[in-house]
């Protein structure tokens, strides 16, 4: 034969017949609450979770879970290099065996070799440019059109 038995709404603990009562909200839906302390305390409107006896604070905290479920094992991803589209693999490794002292040298050579174009060309465009300013354009009102 089974039981019909209610869960309090506070605690969770299970109501047998003609035991707690049964408290009707304002909003008309109805609480079961299984003795007078859960009563006061859901008047006084106490968090269960914040009440060390309760099943929502058990659940809350991890208890009483432990011996039934093992923590899962996780598994180490190992990690694949590819290659990229410009570079291929021995490539990269190449690159990346390459001490630090020859890599800043071959930098210091780039932006030398850019800061020397980029000179060369400001060289160029100040000989043909002379009498237009450096590069600025005249100044005309925002009204006229061009």
């Amino acid at each position: 034969m089974v039981i019909a038995t209610e869960l309090c709404a506070l605690s969770e603990y299970r109501i047998y017949p003609g035991n707690g009562s049964l408290f009707i909200r304002r909003d008309g839906k109805p609480v079961f609450l299984g003795s007078s302390k859960a009563y006061s305390l859901t008047i006084q409107r106490k968090k269960a979770a914040k009440l060390v006896w309760t099943q929502a604070w058990r659940r809350l905290h991890k208890k009483g879970i432990s011996e039934t479920t093992t923590k899962k094992r996780t598994r180490r991803i190992n990690k694949v290099q590819r290659a990229v589209v410009g570079l291929s693999l021995d490539d990269m490794k190449k690159k990346a065996s390459v001490k630090p002292e020859v890599r800043a040298a071959s930098r210091d050579a780039a932006l030398k070799e850019v800061k020397a174009r980029s000179a060369a060309s400001k060289g160029k465009k100040g000989r043909k440019g002379a009498a237009g300013g450096a590069g600025q354009r005249a100044k005309m009102p925002k009204n006229v059109k061009r």
